[in-house]
């Protein structure tokens, strides 16, 4: 369970990334100040500061807070589930809580700014590595000698991202499709070496 001050400042947090993201969509990355930032979410610079490094850190913030999410939901899968079903029903569990249609593309296109990218960046990296100990783990592998982890994990990650971006980019896809169902179809093809 966890204690009232862990909720407050994952609150806290939470609020902070989503005054940047708001302020950041509706004004552009380069005219939102870390001050205003603060004052969106009800607090001080310095408690921004004790948060985040920059607006662009706080911005991408909802995409690490959904990874954790994800990891923390596929190491709580049972024991006996292979890595792959561990991992699309994980997916599904998530998903559904997280997913907001207009928000994914409204921060595809604040990606887009290069000041942007290196947060980016280094917030799928933390994902991926956070994803491949959570996969050593369940399947009992040693990342050290054994690159199982580190593949399954950058794979699955770059294949969710480029069925989001399908989803987002084609026409109608998004009234055709439920996004969850086509990133659990990827991981099945995955599972089938991509056969068709």
């Amino acid at each position: 369970m966890t204690g009232l001050r862990e909720r407050k400042k994952a609150a806290t947090r939470e609020a902070l990334g989503d005054a940047a993201w708001s302020l950041c969509v509706e004004h552009g990355l380069d005219r939102v100040t870390v001050d205003q930032v603060a004052r969106a979410a009800g607090v001080s610079l310095r408690t921004f500061f004790n948060y985040f490094s920059s607006k662009e850190e706080a911005v991408v913030a909802g995409d690490t807070a959904t990874a954790l999410a994800f990891v923390e939901e596929f190491a709580a899968r049972p024991a006996d589930e292979p890595v792959l079903v561990a991992l699309r029903e994980a997916l599904r569990t998530i998903y559904p809580r997280y997913v907001d249609l207009d928000r994914l593309r409204q921060l595809r296109r604040l990606r887009r700014d290069p000041a942007l990218l290196p947060h980016v960046f280094a917030a799928y990296s933390a994902r991926e590595q956070a994803l491949a100990a959570a996969i050593a783990v369940r399947c009992g592998a040693d990342p050290e000698v054994d690159p199982y982890p580190a593949v399954t994990a950058s794979t699955i990650l770059a294949s969710m991202r480029a069925v989001v971006q399908w989803w987002l980019d084609t026409p109608q896809a998004t009234d055709r499709f439920d996004v969850t169902e086509l990133v659990g179809r990827m991981i099945d093809q995955l599972g089938d070496g991509f056969t068709r």
